[in-house]
């Protein structure tokens, strides 16, 4: 799959299917906190278990959106 068409699909979801934009924005809401997680000096054990939490939840949306964006791209073919 070229990055160009990729982008292109990705767009395409974000623009046409509810979920598909749910599931970005939640990705870019758990990424945005990790980052702040990942700023901090010392991670207590609570912060700890969040920043686990939220990798683990990341990569599941992830995950998710890569399968309907290789669905949607073998049904473009």
């Amino acid at each position: 799959m070229e990055l160009n068409t990729l982008d292109q699909i990705k767009a395409h979801l974000i623009s046409t299917s509810e979920e598909f934009r749910k599931m970005a924005d939640d990705h870019s809401s758990y990424d945005h906190k990790l980052q702040e997680l990942e700023a901090l000096d010392h991670l207590n054990l609570e912060q700890e278990a969040e920043e686990h939490r939220l990798k683990k939840l990341k990569l599941h949306l992830k995950d998710q959106m890569t399968e309907m964006l290789s669905r949607c791209d073998l049904q473009a073919v």
